[in-house]
């Protein structure tokens, strides 16, 4: 049963304290009525004709412990994945050079650890400096930190740390068994509490339920402050993992949970990430109607495909949008 429009109310200030039945209640709404209310949320924070690109780049990859029931780096499956070591510094800053040339304005670099060990982040300072004396914004993902971990992050002068929920609490044992949904918490109060932005959002798309999708929300919107950037992945089916074979996501509730961050989260980046190379040009055009500010460019995902620069370019132009960062705030 859909809820009526006019029972919904959109709150101008920032909330941490979303109710469960709240959050479902915007979901349920008619489509027009909740991508307009996002749309007006949007346009109260930032340009709506302008969209951030980032560029992400595997700097380990494969080999990796945890049994994330998504990813075709864990070394528990068989996704003929080739394991990389970490990469030259060298490398890493020929990436990001390329990556700026094309358009991106934050460099984003993966690593498939469970928690890296020290001298691994002594190696991620000297990429992240790199890449912010090329004048970039800069991101890692790296697993789960130690204190003194995150304080050498940054001393290193580490903009963004990316660390997902995936999930909503209930469902996160189905997808993965070797950390904890607390130690996904843990992690972002640690980079949180040193002072470095949060990049933090989930994955729809791996059988979980309407509820899920809320509660996954809802746990992001209700964090003692907003993540700055908020990815929403679709899942990317690779086979050997254990989520191969499911059903495709409505594309639909993909744009409706896009609306329902933007909403929730009105002054957070929502960024379209892993997924883009299977949605149509017209799906990716109503999550930037939904809200969605956000991008990854380059023909990789980590070790997945993403859309060719090009084309996201020539989407852009045909859309009317231009890229950057600034918000009307």
């Amino acid at each position: 049963m859909n809820a009526n429009p006019k029972q919904i109310t959109i709150h101008s200030s920032l909330r941490h304290d979303w109710q469960l039945s709240e959050v479902e209640a915007l979901f349920a709404l008619p489509f027009n009525d909740l991508l307009f209310k996002a749309q007006t949320v949007h346009r109260a924070n930032f340009d709506p004709n302008q969209i951030q690109v980032s560029s992400l780049l595997s700097i380990k990859t494969g080999s990796c412990s945890e049994d994330c029931g998504y990813c075709p780096q864990s070394a528990r499956y068989d996704s003929d994945l080739t394991p990389e070591a970490l990469m030259p510094v060298a490398t890493v800053l020929k990436a990001a050079q390329q990556a700026k040339a094309d358009g991106a304005s934050r460099f984003c670099m993966g690593a498939a650890w469970r928690s890296p060990k020290d001298r691994d982040i002594e190696r991620v300072v000297e990429m992240v400096q790199g890449v912010k004396a090329l004048g970039m914004e800069t991101c890692v993902t790296l697993g789960m930190l130690t204190d003194t971990q995150t304080q050498a992050l940054k001393d290193g002068g580490l903009d963004y740390y990316n660390h997902n929920l995936d999930t909503s609490e209930d469902y996160y044992s189905e997808v993965i068994t070797t950390r904890t949904y607390q130690d996904r918490l843990d992690t972002l109060a640690r980079v949180r509490d040193a002072g470095i932005n949060v990049c933090c959002g989930g994955i729809v798309g791996m059988g979980e339920s309407a509820q899920d999708r809320a509660k996954l929300l809802q746990e992001l919107a209700n964090l003692p402050k907003h993540p700055e950037s908020v990815p929403i992945n679709m899942l990317v089916q690779v086979e050997g993992t254990p989520l191969f074979g499911l059903d495709a996501l409505d594309p639909l509730v993909f744009i409706r949970t896009i609306a329902v961050a933007r909403i929730l989260m009105p002054e957070s980046r929502v960024r379209l990430s892993a997924g883009r190379k299977e949605m149509s040009d017209e799906m990716q055009a109503l999550c930037f109607l939904a809200g969605a500010n956000s991008i990854f460019y380059g023909e990789k995902l980590l070790t997945t495909d993403n859309p060719m620069t090009n084309h996201d370019k020539q989407l852009f132009a045909r859309l009317g949008l231009n890229t950057g960062g600034s918000s009307y705030n």
